[in-house]
């Protein structure tokens, strides 16, 4: 296979989907739609015109043991041939790179925190980490093929090997780390140790993503200062500043454990930079994923006209400066 150069000259065209928000399944449903009178097209002609659905929105379908998930993306995508799992499409496949700079690296798939309003442990998974080696050997080959900057990826990419059982030589190499939460040690991670072999191969800037602020351990930080190629902006989800929100939501932090977090990153490396002064804030509408907590337990009952109003008076106030930069950049006509 190569790529189509438009949708009109492929013959399959694949949908990688998200359900995090209601507007992006609405999106998915509206493009599968909008190609049948293509597929009817090319199917007079002889052509053949298959449309994939992966992503997300197939692997809620997946787990939903009922069948009833499923038969509802058939009802709605009629012209949708095949409804395929992530599962199915699996580590072990060689990354085609775009991006010629960075070389993006998975670390781990699903997630294990099941935050009140998140649908993502639903669709994705419980957390499922990579082997240790696989991904130094994929990071090196990287290197080699010159690429400059690493990011590793991950749902949570702080708990990193949680999963992963070590015995005899290896268990000594990598003693796991026990991440202190609240007093307590809660879940034993690898991820500083991966990141420090990744780090040590030479890449001039070593960055990762998504991170929570309750994983980020003192030996994180430690590890992070000893090596200078380990990116300094840190994306630590805020969330709220209120406790009682924060707990509602089922995030396992308070607002002064967050700051001290940041105060701490800050001692050990003053250089560093956490995404809380936004240049950018992004903003959404809250959707009602059904499946978790708060699809079952708190009401939504804002009424979408008072969303719509609050996140535009939202997004003005954040991002005002943002957009007037932006307008300043297009060049003048």
């Amino acid at each position: 296979m190569k790529k189509a150069s438009s949708l009109e000259d492929a013959n399959y065209v694949v949908i990688t989907t998200c359900m995090i928000k209601e507007s992006a399944e609405n999106r998915v449903y509206g493009m599968v739609n909008n190609l049948i009178p293509l597929k009817e097209k090319k199917l007079a002609n002889g052509e053949e015109f298959t449309i994939v659905i992966t992503g997300c929105m197939t692997g809620m379908a997946h787990r939903d043991k009922t069948g009833k998930m499923l038969k509802e993306l058939k009802r709605r995508m009629p012209a949708a041939d095949q409804f395929i799992p992530l599962e199915e499409i699996g580590f072990e496949l060689a990354p085609l790179r775009q991006d010629k700079e960075t070389a993006y690296i998975p670390i781990s798939n699903g997630c294990n925190n099941f935050c009140t309003y998140c649908v993502v442990p639903y669709t994705r998974g419980r957390e499922v980490s990579r082997a240790f080696d696989d991904i130094v050997h994929e990071a090196q080959h990287a290197f080699d093929g010159g690429y400059k900057k690493v990011l590793l990826l991950g749902q949570n990419v702080n708990s990193y090997g949680s999963d992963i059982v070590l015995a005899g030589k290896k268990q000594q190499e990598l003693k796991p780390v026990y991440v202190k939460h609240l007093g307590k040690s809660r879940i034993p991670t690898l991820f500083p140790h991966l990141l420090e072999a990744v780090a040590q191969i030479g890449f001039t800037e070593v960055s990762f993503m998504s991170s929570n602020p309750w994983d980020f351990s003192e030996e994180l930080i430690d590890m992070i200062a000893k090596h200078k190629n380990i990116t300094r902006t840190f994306h630590l989800a805020v969330q709220s500043g209120d406790d009682a929100v924060l707990k509602r939501m089922n995030r396992w932090y308070t607002a002064q454990e967050y700051v001290d977090l940041y105060n701490n990153i800050k001692k050990k490396m003053p250089e560093a930079h956490v995404t809380i002064h936004f240049d950018k804030a992004y903003i959404s509408i809250y959707s009602n994923r059904r499946g978790t907590h708060a699809y079952k337990y708190i009401p939504d009952d804002i009424p979408h006209v008072v969303k719509d109003k609050r996140w535009k008076m939202l997004d003005k106030l954040v991002n005002s400066q943002y957009y007037e930069k932006m307008r300043a950049r297009k060049p003048s006509k």
